[in-house]
């Protein structure tokens, strides 16, 4: 219970006051102890407890009602108490933006550009239209997402994050809108999809580019009827949550291509929240590396007290391909390596700026300049990719997670690109010339 109340997991709590007679000083104790959260607390006792329960209630108790309670009364204090908890959570929220305005619920940043992110952000909180965040990998789409949830009335709803590039084509269906038992190969029982499982909360569809047209054909029609049906069922389900999209690729640029319905686009794109990459607003980034640099001293228990100034023109004066997801992992490493309370410029392995323009990501381990393929551009553009993801594994030891993250793809999309490369004869003969030569 007293985790459930910590992560804000109810909305209010009704507590028995009944115990054995040599315990009840105890749980006496604990209802105490529960009820000094900020979550509503009612408390049901018999006759006999009710100068206790008067005493919780002075204490911070939101109610008291009979053991065995009448539902009418208990159904009147519960709605009171409800109504007060959603209060004290707006009040949160507009507290939230008086005390920090350099933040937005857990986005970080006080330039022009993320003040403008932030002013959309609090116009759409409340508002059941859907939302489109684009921006380069490692932006904060996520977060951005997040804080349209948590700073509206559904905060205290389900956040449902689906990424849409790491689900099979096969199964994208099934684990969008669920299943009956029988509906395919292979289904042992139902299985509430995504959509049910968001229910009246927000639902974030992840790299929405990635998704088939087939798929793209299903998700219009649910987003024009408001409702869906489970694989292998008739039975219409209304569509109660709020919906928001995210993607870093040029979705009209997909729509020109035929990739992308241009119908499905006019439908997503109702409200659209660019997130700016980072070396846009270098302004925020010291703000950014002294909350990376305080959370990873806690995960290390390691004191830090701040970063030199020589660190943070460096890390300004970077280019950040792969924005705050990069600078987090610089920062997390700097953390490791420095030898006392201060991040300085040498803990922070960074690469001098004409390395970095010049240079392709793990070009030691694959010579690029060697390469020239053959074939349409279609497989030109595959191999080439095929090439950097065994490069990455290589990299990093075989640690495909680590290799997903370097190259800010998600890790099964680089499983797709290894297996690409095992079932290419050609590519999988080139392979084992290079490692015979090695």
């Amino acid at each position: 219970m007293d985790a459930l109340v910590a992560a804000r997991g109810c909305d209010v709590m009704i507590l028995d006051l009944y115990a054995p007679e040599d315990s009840l000083p105890a749980r006496i104790d604990s209802v105490r102890h529960l009820i000094a959260s900020d979550v509503p607390a009612i408390l049901m006792a018999e006759d006999s407890l009710r100068s206790t329960a008067f005493e919780l209630v002075r204490s911070g108790a939101f109610g008291y009602c009979r053991r065995p309670p009448s539902i009418r009364d208990l159904k009147t204090m519960l709605t009171r108490a409800c109504e007060t908890s959603a209060l004290k959570q707006q009040l949160f929220s507009v507290q939230l933006h008086i005390e920090e305005p350099g933040r937005c619920d857990r986005i970080i940043g006080s330039s022009l550009g993320m003040q403008r992110v932030y002013q959309l952000v609090r116009s759409v909180t409340n508002l059941n239209a859907a939302v489109l965040v684009t921006g380069e990998s490692g932006t904060g789409k996520e977060l951005i997402a997040r804080a349209i949830h948590n700073l509206g009335t559904r905060a205290s709803r389900p956040f449902v994050a689906v990424s849409c590039g790491a689900i099979p084509e096969t199964l994208i269906e099934a684990e969008l809108f669920g299943h009956e038992k029988g509906a395919f190969t292979g289904t042992v029982g139902a299985r509430e999809g995504y959509f049910e499982q968001a229910a009246d909360g927000t639902l974030f569809l992840d790299e929405i580019g990635d998704l088939s047209l087939f798929t793209q054909v299903k998700l219009l029609r649910v987003l024009q009827q408001m409702e869906f049906s489970r694989l292998g069922s008739s039975k219409l389900i209304p569509l109660r949550a709020r919906l928001i999209f995210a993607t870093h690729q040029d979705l009209a640029k997909l729509v020109a291509e035929g990739k992308f319905r241009q119908d499905l686009y006019y439908r997503i794109n109702v409200m659209r929240i660019e997130s700016p990459p980072l070396r846009e607003r270098p302004e925020d980034i010291p703000l950014i590396a002294r909350h990376f640099m305080r959370h990873y001293a806690g995960v290390f228990q390691k004191p830090m007290e701040d970063i030199e100034r020589d660190a943070l023109e460096a890390l300004q004066s970077n280019s950040w391909p792969g924005n705050v997801r990069e600078l987090e992992n610089v920062m997390q490493r700097a953390i490791i390596l420095a030898p006392g309370r201060h991040v300085r410029a040498e803990d922070l392995s960074l690469k001098p700026q004409d390395q970095e323009d010049e240079a392709i990501p793990f070009d030691e381990v694959v010579n690029i300049a060697d390469y020239n393929p053959a074939g349409s551009f279609e497989r030109q553009l595959r191999d080439y990719k095929i090439k950097l993801a065994v490069a990455a594994v290589r990299e990093n030891n075989g640690n495909k997670t680590l290799a997903a993250r370097s190259l800010s793809i998600s890790r099964a999309y680089l499983h797709r690109l290894l297996r690409l490369a095992e079932a290419d004869p050609l590519y999988a003969e080139q392979n084992v010339r290079e490692t015979a030569s090695a």
